[in-house]
């Protein structure tokens, strides 16, 4: 299963759309499901950008669209710095009743949290000075530990059932 835009990712698209980013800027997409955000960046004359996805389906899917994106589990095939950082990530508590492959896509963990807060321990080794972390959670995402990183959220979206918001997050 390869993750389809949905609104958390449409957000989070006019959210960058609104920020009036350097194209110029150095990029990382971390989790980039269908290659959405990088294909929006890439049309919009962004040509540093790269990403990452733990589905290698979703990386074989991005390379047939001519995107740079390869496998890795959050930082662990990465080398180098980044100006920007963005990332929506698994950010829901797990539910039992939810498959496996769906829980790869959707699910953060026991508290929605767990990848969340590992992501943001690891972005510290690949986020240049002076650097910006875009991250999408939920209001059901419970326990994120935001460590010395100055937080803004920047956008917001009310659904039926939780609260979407997109953190603007620098050191």
């Amino acid at each position: 299963m390869i993750y389809e835009p949905a609104e958390d990712s449409y957000l989070l698209q006019q959210t960058l759309e609104k920020e009036n980013l350097n194209k110029d800027t150095k990029i990382l997409e971390i989790g980039v499901g269908s290659g959405f955000i990088l294909n929006f960046l890439k049309e919009k004359g962004f040509e540093n950008i790269s990403g990452i996805d733990i589905n290698q389906k979703a990386v074989d899917f991005c390379k047939k669209n001519k995107l740079n994106v390869w496998k890795s589990d959050l930082f662990e095939n990465v080398v180098g710095n980044y100006d920007i950082i963005i990332f929506n990530p698994p950010y829901l508590p797990k539910d039992k009743k939810e498959d496996q492959e769906s829980q790869l896509a959707t699910t953060g963990g026991k508290k929605g949290s767990e990848i969340i807060n590992k992501f943001l321990i690891q972005t510290k080794n690949h986020l240049n000075t002076g650097g910006i972390i875009y991250l999408l959670i939920s209001s059901l995402t419970q326990g994120v530990d935001y460590l010395n990183f100055k937080k803004k959220t920047i956008s917001e979206k009310p659904l039926f059932f939780e609260k979407l918001q997109v953190l603007k997050l620098e050191l």
